[in-house]
């Protein structure tokens, strides 16, 4: 079979760029593995913001600690300290993200201005202390496991937290939805702003950037209405899903917090459940901002008929982890976090990639319009989905492209979308197209043209976009 093309922004790392590396001792880091660190994309960026040196002080590193102080916007700074043995970290924020903003930007400033962080002999003494403490508890218990009255006391700290701060965002929504939505989309940007950064000390990263993102819909479209009021009623959803959350089942738990931006540490993929198949890479999506490139990569489940997200960080230019070429068939047993379907899996290091496969299998445009639904349904905050159309064409109408099917059934391309290269490749006959929607219109990721020829109708090789 003809390995899938890709257009630039959508091939896989496996040609690695420029890596930048950091030494201490006989520790190695590159910035990949400095990104592999971070909880998601957010925190990747909220670290680059941080990651200069006017904002920190007291900077140093030994054989196994990297330590400094980051200005925030309390009176004292921050103390943040990395043990690169685990790692662990540890930072004096409020915030519950392992790493934070600041671990990260630490390890950013080490890999990226080793002269300014410098060895020195001895510790500062609030890291020096800390890693003392942790030495002196693993000492104590070899091989104990998490204190569970520990782990429960520090949930209900967190829960406490984050329902006080949700009780705060639902005055705020009453006062917006009362004023109305004309007055919403006058409010200045720093109305958002600050709404946003109260939901950060509530520790709900992700509503605040939802909450953030939406003043830049506002000035520009002219659905700006609709997109506010979709938007409004997905965060009154949370703001009741949360309060019933002890009555939820385990899947919608794990998307309200997903949406929240509650992340799961590190150590608990270990004991997510695993599915085995032989997986499709069906596509393949990237966006780079403030030189890190994220990465979705969708795979379907030849056996299962299951679809799994992917997500990938890389500095610009650095290989990203997950190096799959679209179109290759990787046999692999997936970790699964707990959510809806389709769940983000985590691929581990037993992976093989054993060849090439067909797109998934694909249906029309009412049966892609039900799947969506009933995902959506279990899943209202969902922002993307996997879509496999069959034998649809590009057609235009209203001053923007469709995908239309046999039946005169459509779905909409996005508007960031060029159409030449779909029309390109099909020649106006109809094909099946790998898509993420998004904000109600289709992003295409790959597309498998119809061929004719004197013998029979056939499905040519998939190519990506």
């Amino acid at each position: 079979m003809t390995p899938w093309a890709a257009r630039s922004g959508s091939t896989s790392g496996l040609v690695g760029g420029s890596c930048t590396f950091a030494v201490v001792g006989r520790r190695r880091w590159s910035m990949q593995q400095v990104l592999a660190q971070a909880p998601d994309a957010g925190s990747v960026k909220a670290a680059r913001g941080l990651a200069n040196l006017r904002t920190w002080s007291d900077l140093g590193c030994t054989e196994s600690l990297v330590f400094g102080r980051c200005q925030g916007s309390g009176k004292l700074p921050y103390q943040v300290t990395v043990d690169l043995t685990g790692p662990a970290y540890r930072c004096t924020c409020p915030s519950r993200k392992f790493p934070c903003k600041h671990g990260l930007a630490l390890l950013l400033l080490w890999v990226e201005h080793g002269d300014a962080v410098g060895e020195v002999a001895a510790a500062a003494d609030f890291a020096g202390e800390w890693a003392g403490d942790r030495a002196r508890r693993s000492a104590a218990r070899p091989g104990a496991v998490v204190d569970p009255e520990a782990r429960a006391r520090r949930q209900a700290e967190r829960e406490a937290t984050m329902s006080a701060g949700i009780d705060e965002f639902e005055r705020w929504l009453g006062d917006l939805v009362r004023q109305g939505l004309a007055g919403a989309r006058r409010q200045p940007y720093a109305f958002w702003d600050e709404m946003a950064s109260r939901l950060v000390d509530a520790q709900m990263p992700g509503l605040a950037e939802r909450v953030r993102g939406v003043s830049g819909h506002l000035a520009g479209r002219l659905d700006w209405a609709d997109v506010l009021l979709a938007e409004a009623g997905r965060w009154q959803l949370a703001v009741h899903a949360w309060r019933a959350r002890d009555r939820l089942g385990d899947e919608l738990v794990g998307d309200l917090r997903v949406f929240l931006g509650w992340h799961r540490r590190g150590d608990e993929v270990a004991g997510f459940p695993r599915l085995a198949d032989r997986w499709v890479v069906a596509g393949v999506r990237q966006d780079e901002l403030e030189r890190i490139v994220s990465q979705r990569t969708w795979l379907y489940g030849e056996t299962t008929g299951r679809w799994v997200l992917l997500l990938d960080f890389a500095a610009a230019g650095a290989t990203l982890r997950t190096a799959q070429t679209v179109g290759s068939v990787v046999d692999a047993a997936l970790a699964l976090h707990p959510g809806s379907d389709p769940p983000r899996g985590v691929l581990g290091e037993d992976h093989q990639v054993v060849g090439s496969g067909a797109l998934p299998a694909a249906t029309g445009v009412a049966a892609t319009v039900d799947r969506l639904s009933s995902w959506l349904a279990a899943n209202p905050w969902r922002e993307r989905l996997p879509v496999a159309v069959a034998e649809v064409v590009v057609v235009p109408d209203q001053d923007r492209w469709w995908l239309q099917d046999s039946t005169g059934d459509r779905l909409p391309l996005s508007r960031l979308v060029e159409p030449w290269m779909l029309l390109a490749l099909t020649g106006g006959r109809p094909a099946t197209v790998v898509a993420e929607w998004e904000a109600g219109s289709l992003h295409p990721l790959a597309v498998a043209p119809t061929v004719a020829s004197a013998v029979a109708v056939r499905t040519a090789d998939p190519v990506p976009l």
